[in-house]
Parts: C-alpha cells; sequence; structure tokens
C-alpha cells in the first residue's frame, strides 16, 4: 500500500534497519530528484526561506537547507547554523505538507448573470503531480489523518481527493529531535512507520555522509533503480538506527513526553476543569496552533460580487475554531470565551477526534508549542489537568 493510494496509509516496522539494503551517497542526492522529476512530478521540500525552514519547490539539492538546524522551545524558533552538512537536520518548520493538498485559499465556482439568466461554472483544477521530499513519520501520521477526515468521511473534498490522489513521498526518519516534539507519546515516531514510496536515513560518521534507502511501493523501486546505490553494511545499518535511536532518547526524557493512552477518558472526565480558566487567561486565540497544525482542517466559504452585480465567485479559505465567529450561528457564538474555544480545539484535538475518525489528531510534532505567541504548552495543559484531577 502506498502513500499515494486513496486508502489509509499502511503499517509496517521501520525502526528495524536490516530492511534497509541500499546505499545513497550524499554527493548523489541530486540524482534522486532529478529522477523523481523525471517521472513528471512537482517536488516541494524543505527550504530556507525568511530565517525559518519551511517548505517550497525543489529543483536540485541546491535549495535544500543543507548545514541548517532550528531551535524550538515555546513561542520560540530560530534556524542555526550546524556543525555539519547534514541535508535533513532540522525538525518541523512553521508550515506543512497541508498547504499543498488542502489549499489554503481556493475558488469553487463562479458565476455571471446575463439578462434574467446566470451560469454557475465549477472551478476545476488541473492538478499537478505532487512529490513531497522530506517527509517525517509524524508528517506521514498527519496526512493519513486528513486522508480520513477529507476523503474517507460523509463529507469529502474533492479538490484534496484529487491532489492527494497520486502524491509521491520520500520520507526521512529523524536523527534529532527538537524539545517541543513529543511524537513518541503519540506513537507517531520519530521512526518512518507508515508506507512511503521511498523512506531514507541520513547518516554523518567522520567524514563518511550517505543515506540508506528503501522503497516501499513499486514506483519507489523504479526511481531507486536509476540511483548509484550501493549495497549497505551491517555497521552502516547500526549507525543508522544509533540515530533514530538517539532522537527517540531525547524525546522520552524530554519535558514534553507524557502518557497518551487514556487522554480521551480523561478530557471528557474534566470538561469543567478549572485549567481552562487559567489557560483562557493566556490564550490570545489567535489561531496560529490551528494554522501551524498539519491535521486541523477547519475551513469555510466566502462569496464576492464584483461593482456590477453582474459577476459572483465563492472561494473556500481555511478557518479556526479559535476565530470569533467561526460558531456563530441565529443567536449568537455557540462559544464566546476563549475559555470555550480553546477547551472545543484541545479536546476535539484528543478526545472527541477518536470518535469521529478512530485516531487522535494529535501527532506530536509541536508545532502548536513552538508557533504559540504566549508559549501556551499542549502537554502541560494535559500534566495540569492530570495534577488537579488528583484528590
Amino acid at each position: 500500500m502506498r502513500v499515494g493510494s486513496m486508502a489509509n496509509l499502511g503499517q509496517i516496522d521501520s525502526a528495524n534497519m536490516d530492511s534497509y539494503e541500499h546505499l545513497l551517497q550524499a554527493a548523489d542526492l541530486d540524482d534522486l530528484i532529478q529522477a523523481i522529476l523525471e517521472h513528471g512530478y512537482e517536488v516541494y521540500g524543505p527550504t530556507l526561506v525568511d530565517k525559518a525552514i519551511t517548505y517550497g519547490k525543489i529543483l536540485s539539492s541546491a535549495d535544500l537547507p543543507q548545514g541548517w538546524t532550528d531551535e524550538q522551545e515555546g513561542g520560540h524558533y530560530r534556524v542555526k547554523r550546524r556543525m555539519d552538512n547534514a541535508y535533513f537536520g532540522y525538525v518541523v518548520g512553521p508550515h506543512s505538507w497541508k498547504k499543498y493538498l488542502q489549499l489554503p485559499h481556493r475558488p469553487i465556482w463562479k458565476s455571471s448573470r446575463q439578462e434574467q439568466e446566470v451560469q454557475i461554472i465549477e472551478i476545476k483544477e488541473d492538478v499537478p503531480k505532487l512529490a513531497f521530499l522530506g517527509v517525517r513519520s509524524c508528517e506521514l501520521h498527519a496526512i493519513a489523518i486528513q486522508d480520513r477526515v477529507l476523503i474517507e468521511s460523509d463529507y469529502p473534498n474533492s479538490n484534496y481527493r484529487d491532489r492527494r490522489k497520486g502524491l509521491f513521498t520520500v520520507a526521512v526518519n529523524c536523527t534529532t529531535a527538537a524539545p517541543t516534539c513529543f511524537c513518541t507519546a503519540m506513537q507517531t515516531g520519530p521512526a518512518v512507520t507508515l508506507t512511503s514510496d521511498l523512506t531514507m536515513t541520513e547518516v554523518l560518521e567522520g567524514k563518511r555522509h550517505f543515506f540508506l534507502i528503501e522503497s516501499g511501493t513499486e514506483l519507489g523501486a523504479q526511481i531507486l533503480a536509476q540511483l548509484p546505490l550501493k549495497p549497505s553494511t551491517v555497521e552502516e545499518k547500526q549507525q543508522a538506527q544509533k540515530g533514530i535511536e538517539s532522537a527517540e532518547t531525547q524525546m522520552r526524557q524530554g519535558p514534553r513526553h507524557f502518557d497518551s493512552s487514556d487522554l480521551k477518558e480523561l478530557l471528557y472526565r474534566n470538561f469543567e476543569s478549572p485549567s481552562w480558566d487559567k489557560v483562557a487567561e493566556r490564550c490570545l486565540s489567535c489561531a496560529n496552533c490551528t494554522m501551524a497544525c498539519p491535521t486541523c482542517f477547519c475551513s469555510t466559504v466566502e462569496d464576492t460580487t464584483d461593482l456590477s452585480g453582474e459577476n459572483a465567485e465563492r472561494w473556500e479559505r481555511w478557518d479556526s475554531c479559535f476565530t470569533s465567529d467561526f460558531s456563530h450561528i441565529t443567536g449568537g457564538s455557540v462559544r464566546a470565551d476563549t475559555r470555550s474555544r480553546y477547551r472545543q480545539w484541545m479536546t476535539h484535538k484528543l478526545a472527541t477526534w477518536h470518535d469521529q475518525f478512530d485516531s487522535s489528531g494529535c501527532v506530536g510534532c509541536g508545532r502548536c508549542i513552538t508557533w504559540c505567541p504566549v508559549g501556551i504548552d499542549l502537554t502541560e495543559e494535559v500534566r495540569t489537568i492530570r495534577n488537579l484531577e488528583q484528590p
């Protein structure tokens, strides 16, 4: 089962490096990018733009943020130079892959009036073949979650489905973690655990710089056949495994790791917890957390007309449960204050999402912590609720 299929992503055991039989020298990474481009894909991956590592179009390995990393904490993000030339030695930035699959702003239809007749034209996009380079395990899980919401639910999004349909992914196992990462708590990383067309692990050992790489689909195998690969050794596999285990240890011993096994029941029991009042005193209802989140999917529509009133358009755009008018219905807003909005967001993300979509809505990427202007920490709020519940 490939990541580009319309079905759920398949679960695999990629933490074991025994299956990584191929080695690609770092100097040959551009060969991989060019092979994907030759198959007609538009390649998107990490780029250094405006002092942040974000996603953009990739034409060669020179576009990647080689030698750069990120420094993250609650409400804090900086890029800085690494001591080596790693291509994927960063964590995750302000943007997620959803901006290419669930577009932030897109036209749905347009209409025009001629005399007494109104013609409505549905806008069909010419969808490009998309390839994502450098997808982390938590992000593969996020894409799988959005598949359940936007393809497999009772109200599918046809534009998302069309853009998602032929997606080609090159996943990368994490060998470093930020203090804001908690994918270990959500069982979504740091090792890639969902099928991807290709999966890589970057290794820098002394003067050596290489990738262990494997295919997860037939198309991935076709791409591999075009590359100057060498057989990997047991020692090289052990080096790659050591890097992944290092990232896992950083998180399990870090400040954000927590027990997520009973989150749904915990939040259901504490719907009226005093913790909601405390967090509301800090929350700005700015919606940064939902915009940065790779799984938040809320959207709204806007209708516009020209000055003549003869032409109109309808656009879909991202929205957030933190905005004042998101839950506004006849008679007023269902969630009129910040307390109710934050409770809605966190309870939906970690609890009621299970009832709707059979999984958590959180993948532990930590973006909501980093990009909150006041540094509100979801993991800290979970601990606060749990501690207040204790007798």
